[in-house]
């Protein structure tokens, strides 16, 4: 059968699973709005979802990466999974309409090499953005129509790009395909609309906490906050056409509201639970209407957490007759990557939400309260909606965590020396603003010299040692000492303060070992301690000694009395006229006289060598 053919045939069945054919009518309609903006740091923005919505938050969190700090998958599989086919898309990456006949493989190698190759094309953001995210997975037992084979194969896949532990995988609970919450939806074993189930077991807070770390406990009253209906038509044309709804909603926190420094949840739905979707129920014919996006629990967490969470909607149409998000191609051949129309649609809302960005200001009136030898206590002002601050001393982070008054005391200082501080605050997203005024402070006392590190021999000869180091913070000038023996006593070799990082030891004596150590030496004079000692021995020197030609000759430095010089002969010496000689180790070797003496001698063969 065809792919169109397949296609076709899913767009006249009526059956339980990921593409399902449904009916559709108006829900009850709300004043939709233009699409806010709202102090929120993009960089603190994560997607997640369910089934399709598991798949588009998959390629979205790929396709992005370097945007987003991680993803939540319940039911989902690979990037790419489908690779344009919906064939694939309903045998290979899930079993429906029909069920899964075989055990196929989603063939995670080859899904990573279109990954690898869309990221050296530009598709999609560079793969290494992906090593910082957290993703959080989810496959119930049960599920019939995203089977744990695929998710693992999905765990596989972001294992090749993010270490293990940052990936959790909850697959232990007997859950049927569905969203898993713990207080609403179906029996945890039930497959049926609306795909919600109460499986006690909060996957929202679950993943929402795995990808940001500690969080507020959530708001089990009722919310403070807002919800927004607004207008998607203006992040993509013809909506409808290509499978977006033409509204979408967006849960608001009151402080979010009220411009406080917030982060962004993005929440993709699965199929059949796209506003308009019609299903029966104990109560008759149901609108499926917004609950997706009351009822799965995230709000509850963003309500007490300073998270705005974005609900775009996807819907109904010929090829996608079940309203699920484009995740085999169905309206677009870039469907996965960044151009693709609904991609582009998702992530221009991000932005138009983020713009709204403002930062916390720089505190002000930042000063040295106390100073003392090892201490320097520091304060500032306060600054609205911050929720600590981290402080910096010379570019570097002084504090384990963020501090949460307007003081800080940094301990373990040195006498004497000089520090920059500077001070950001944070918000309640863990976004730092702009950066205090710097302020130097000079502890008090006198200043204590570190020794350089890193002494070593760089080269030995007959007569001289060289040595080179690393040399502390605050080290003017440095002290070299030599031994005769390990452990001293040492005698400073330097006739002044060497400025620099190496030194050559001279007018040393052949065949012998020294020992050496280097004190750095500070502003006021003092000197730091030893450095760890490094020891060298010294070439053997040349033997020199007074000889007559004739006892070269004997000797076989030398074949006889002509001398030959550049192919010229010159003529014999006259008497056994003495000359002087420096005799090394090799110089009885026939090759070094070869090298060193046949040059100038002429062989015995009276010819020119």
């Amino acid at each position: 059968m065809s792919s169109s053919s397949y296609q076709g045939l899913l767009a006249s069945i009526c059956a339980t699973g990921v593409l399902v054919l449904a009916a559709a009518s108006s829900p009850t309609a709300a004043q939709i709005v233009s699409l806010p903006s709202y102090n929120v740091d993009i960089n603190q923005t994560s997607v997640s979802g369910l089934s399709a919505g598991g798949y588009m938050a998959v390629q979205f969190d790929v396709a992005f990466s370097s945007t987003l700090r991680g993803a939540g998958i319940i039911a989902g599989g690979p990037f790419y999974c489908a690779q344009g086919s919906v064939l694939t898309a309903t045998s290979t990456c899930s079993c429906a309409p029909f069920g899964c006949f075989w055990q196929s493989s989603t063939n995670v190698a080859q899904l990573i090499a279109i990954t690898d190759r869309d990221a050296g094309r530009g598709r999609i953001d560079a793969t290494g953005n992906l090593a910082r995210h957290k993703i959080w997975l989810f496959s119930g037992r049960n599920d019939t129509v995203v089977p744990q084979r695929v998710m693992d194969d999905l765990s596989t896949y972001y294992r090749h790009y993010i270490d293990a532990g940052n990936i959790s995988y909850k697959n232990d609970i007997a859950a049927e395909h569905a969203m898993p919450t713990d207080f609403f939806g179906n029996p945890c074993a039930t497959l049926a609309d609306p795909f919600i189930s109460n499986c006690n077991y909060d996957a929202a807070g679950q993943l929402l906490q795995w990808i940001y770390g500690t969080l507020h406990p959530k708001n089990t009253g009722q919310l403070g906050g807002s919800f927004i209906n607004f207008n998607q038509s203006e992040f993509i044309d013809q909506a409808t056409s290509h499978g977006m709804a033409p509204d979408g909603w967006l849960y608001v926190p009151a402080t979010c509201g009220n411009k406080e420094g917030c982060k962004l949840h993005v929440v993709f739905h699965g199929c059949k639970q796209y506003e308009t979707y019609r299903y029966s129920s104990p109560s008759g014919q149901t609108t499926f209407g917004t609950t997706y996006v009351r009822n799965t629990g995230y709000n509850k967490w963003a309500d007490a957490n300073n998270m705005i969470v974005l609900y775009p909607q996807a819907t109904a149409s010929g090829s996608n007759p079940n309203g699920c998000w484009d995740w085999w191609g169905f309206d677009d051949p870039d469907y996965a990557v960044k151009t693709g129309r609904q991609m582009t649609a998702v992530k221009r809302m991000i932005d138009r939400i983020a713009s709204g960005y403002e930062g916390l200001p720089a505190p002000a009136d930042l000063q040295a309260t106390a100073v003392a030898d090892t201490t320097v206590s520091l304060s500032w002002s306060a600054v609205a909606h911050a929720t600590g601050f981290n402080v910096y001393r010379d570019g570097a982070s002084a504090t384990s965590s963020p501090v949460i008054a307007t003081s800080f005391t940094d301990a373990g200082r040195s006498p004497g020396r000089t520090y920059s501080y500077t001070v950001k605050a944070i918000d309640s997203t863990g976004a730092e603003g702009a950066a205090s005024s710097p302020l130097n402070v000079t502890t008090t006392g006198t200043p204590t010299i570190l020794a350089p590190t890193n002494v070593k021999i760089d080269a030995v000869g007959a007569a001289s040692v060289t040595l080179s180091w690393t040399a502390p913070a605050d080290a003017t000038g440095f002290d070299v000492f030599r031994a005769g023996t390990s452990g001293g006593p040492f005698a400073k070799v330097n006739p002044s303060l060497v400025t620099g990082t190496n030194f050559t030891d001279t007018g040393l004596t052949g065949s012998t070992t020294y020992f050496y150590v280097i004190k750095s030496e500070g502003a006021g004079g003092g000197l730091s301690g030893p450095s760890m000692e490094v020891s060298a021995k010294t070439e053997a020197p040349p033997t020199c000694f007074t000889a007559t030609n004739f006892d070269h000759v004997v000797a076989g430095r030398a074949h006889d009395n002509f001398f030959f010089r550049r192919g010229q002969r010159l003529e014999p010496i006259a008497g056994p006229r003495q000359r002087v000689h420096c005799h090394h180790a090799e110089a009885d070797r026939p090759e070094f006289l070869r090298d060193r003496l046949l040059p100038l001698t002429l062989p015995r063969s009276g010819r020119a060598s």
